[in-house]
């Protein structure tokens, strides 16, 4: 009989309260056992007394003793936070409170349709419909992923794909919140779902222009990695679908599309620093792939179809980006020419395409903007968005013959809002701003733009949102939010959640650190690799900044970030704990070395670029000298609260919950420390409308009763 692992079998006695309306109650926390591991590498021998987490007796995270550990610490964190129960089910309903129930997106018209999706009062998913012709016409639902959902803990729905000839919709399933989606087909005039399903995939398909045939992007089962792309033509079994492209470099990406004019299929492959696309005419879906451009060395690219040339979006000396242009039937770089030049203070984002006009996303300065050039003279105009600081982008647009572009914007008093801009006439339509119930006036409220000057003398800009009234005193609660990792840009945008930490006394501020891209390709490549530390001091000199210009009190400075900036977050109350009266760490990639060491891993492979590959030496000891897990030490550190999924396959649970039983053994302060870990979800969390917002409430209870406010 295996010895029963870890923890102190007293295991949660209430010791006291701090208060007995709310607070935090005192508990025994779970004491993970530790058993001796050993890694050597690079004559560097490091012990990990928790690596027993990862995978133990080869069971994964069906493993009885690893899910109990994390079982333990969930009661854990229910008992000490048992005190705001009633203040979180306020918080909950009140965020869930200014979300409209009842709601419809704004349609979308593609191929003679109107597609759009609605929600009902009390339920967690969505209806995808369309209507034909006209929005006056009947409505047809495609999918009702509420009775599709019905005794699932966790539904979700990907990839939504309706053939050419408007007949058949092809539609993914993941009922693990793993990402590995089967793919299912339906037809859109009997109702009937065909007996065959693709297993195992992306999620989505690409269909070709005679049906009957689509294109899948496969994944291995273990590492999740995307490794093929098939074909499967309609009626055939799925086990004998031919595989038209492999990918034999592990760090490289694969997925194939369409065009938006209907006329290629794409498959790309994808890397941080190089890519390569091929392509067949969407007509012949029989015919062997044929490369653009064969992949080069540090070089990004992709393709854009005119009537008459490709645009090629590209990286190749132009560290911002610039287009080049070329022939339809002469692709090779050698045929390449200048189209839209490289600018030095100007990084190009991507181009949405239209028979007549182009849309060329840019960002300058930290901030998008939209130019529309017209096809036919080369004449350009710009969007006016007027805000200091906001989020803007192109949307849905699959019509190319459209001379209307729809665009996305909010900022962080604007809700999000849907236009549409006549790009021949000019004029701007608002379509729908969605709604706050209960009210909402953006006077209320303040937007600012701030610069911080990091230690390297570098100016990182801040976007913040404050409710009117808040005296800059060096007094106020401030939540920092921050990620800074794969040229992310974290641009600032509304949140109605957000209303009840504002509406309390809060400030929230968002740090546009390096490992972003807000500033340029420049930005991005200052914070990965050899230059990772750049995004944490970033950070860290945003808060020092924040406290001196008194946005934030001293012992009331709060940090945020998940994932990737989960990292952030370990590392930065590694570095400076001093300052952060509390962080959230919401499935944070905090065991860096041991998990790019892990080929096995899904991610670790594709992400070599980004971090290194720790089996060379140098990258190796750059790792070690910041990876959260590895630097926990005998110190004070603030309050904490991580989260984490039992069927994370990003971050896989691991990684915090070893994190967290070193930094309960290891740190000397009485800070509260919580582990919730979600046994049935994934990196993305709950699959439902509201749901999400039980892990919010926790989140946000958790800062305001170290705030003192329980109302």
């Amino acid at each position: 009989m295996k010895k029963a692992i870890f923890y102190t079998l007293s295991l949660f006695i209430i010791m006291s309260c701090t208060n007995s309306g709310g607070g935090f109650k005192q508990a025994t926390p779970p004491v993970a056992e530790k058993k001796e591991h050993l890694r050597i590498i690079h004559g560097d021998t490091v012990g990990d007394d928790y690596y027993w987490m990862y995978d133990y007796f080869g069971k994964g995270p069906d493993s009885t003793l690893v899910v109990d550990y994390l079982k333990a610490e969930n009661t854990y964190l229910d008992t000490v936070m048992s005190g705001t129960a009633k203040f979180r089910k306020t918080l909950f309903n009140e965020m869930k409170g200014r979300i409209k129930e009842t709601d419809e997106s704004v349609p979308v018209l593609n191929n003679g349709y109107y597609y759009y999706t609605r929600t009902e009062e009390g339920k967690e998913y969505y209806k995808y419909c369309r209507k034909k012709g006209s929005l006056d016409a009947p409505e047809e639902i495609l999918l009702d992923v509420d009775k599709m959902a019905e005794g699932h803990a966790y539904y979700a729905i990907g990839g939504i794909s309706v053939s050419v000839d408007n007949k058949l919709v092809a539609y993914g399933v993941d009922e693990v919140s793993r990402r590995q989606y089967t793919v299912y087909f339906k037809n859109l005039e009997t109702g009937e779902i065909y007996k065959e399903s693709i297993p195992n995939t992306s999620g989505g398909v690409t269909w070709a222009n005679d049906n009957k045939t689509v294109f899948y992007t496969s994944k291995n089962p273990v590492t999740l990695l995307t490794e093929k792309i098939k074909r499967h033509v309609l009626g055939a079994d799925p086990a004998s679908d031919a595989t038209v492209y492999e990918e034999k470099d592990k760090s490289n990406y694969i997925g194939v599309g369409k065009s938006k004019n209907r006329k290629y299929i794409f498959i790309q492959s994808q890397a941080t620093l190089s890519s390569e696309t091929l392509y067949i005419d969407a007509d012949k879906p029989a015919s062997a792939f044929k490369s653009f451009q064969p992949r080069i060395k540090d070089v990004l690219y992709d393709i854009i179809p005119l009537e008459d040339k490709f645009l090629v979006y590209t990286n190749k000396d132009a560290i911002n980006f610039k287009v080049m242009e070329c022939p339809l039937n002469k692709t090779g770089i050698e045929n390449w020419k200048e189209y839209i030049p490289h600018r030095a203070d100007v990084l190009l984002e991507g181009i949405d395409e239209f028979k007549d006009f182009i849309v060329i996303e840019e960002r300058k300065e930290g901030l998008v903007q939209l130019c529309i050039r017209r096809l036919s003279d080369g004449k350009e105009h710009y969007i006016d968005f007027g805000e200091p600081t906001y989020t803007a982008y192109t949307s849905s647009n699959p019509e190319y013959n459209a001379s209307v572009v729809r665009y996305g914007y909010t900022s962080l008093t604007t809700p999000s809002s849907t236009f549409d801009y006549n790009m021949q006439t000019r004029e701007k339509t608002l379509l729908k701003e969605r709604e706050v119930v209960g009210g909402y006036n953006k006077e209320d409220y303040q937007t600012e733009r701030l610069y911080a000057t990091s230690t390297d003398g570098t100016k990182i800009p801040i976007s913040l949102v404050y409710k009117k009234g808040f005296k800059k005193d060096g007094k106020s609660p401030l939540l920092l939010y921050g990620y800074g990792s794969y040229g992310a840009s974290m641009d600032a945008s509304f949140s109605s959640n957000r209303l009840s930490l504002l509406n309390r006394g809060f400030v929230y501020a968002i740090a546009h650190i390096r490992g972003g891209q807000e500033m340029g390709r420049q930005w991005y490549e200052d914070g990965k690799l050899q230059k990772k530390k750049n995004t944490f001091t970033d950070f860290i000199d945003c808060g020092e900044y924040l406290i001196t210009e008194k946005y934030a009190g001293k012992g009331h400075l709060y940090a945020s970030g998940g994932s990737a900036g989960g990292l952030l977050i370990g590392a930065v109350i590694n570095m400076k704990p001093e300052i952060w009266n509390g962080v959230i760490a919401d499935v944070p990639f905090v065991d860096v070395v041991n998990t790019m060491l892990d080929e096995s891993i899904p991610l670790t492979t594709n992400e070599f670029d980004e971090w290194g590959n720790p089996k060379n030496k140098e990258a190796y000891d750059y790792m070690k000298s910041y990876s959260p897990y590895e630097n926990v030490e005998k110190k004070d550190y603030p309050n904490i609260l991580v989260t984490t999924g039992l069927h994370d396959s990003q971050v896989q649970y691991f990684e915090p919950a070893k994190w967290v039983a070193k930094l309960r053994d290891m740190k000397t302060d009485n800070n509260i420390l919580l582990l919730k870990t979600n046994m049935e979800f994934g990196h993305g969390g709950a699959s439902g409308r509201f749901d999400y917002l039980n892990d919010v409430a926790l989140e946000y209870a958790f800062l305001f009763t170290l705030e003192g406010i329980n109302k």
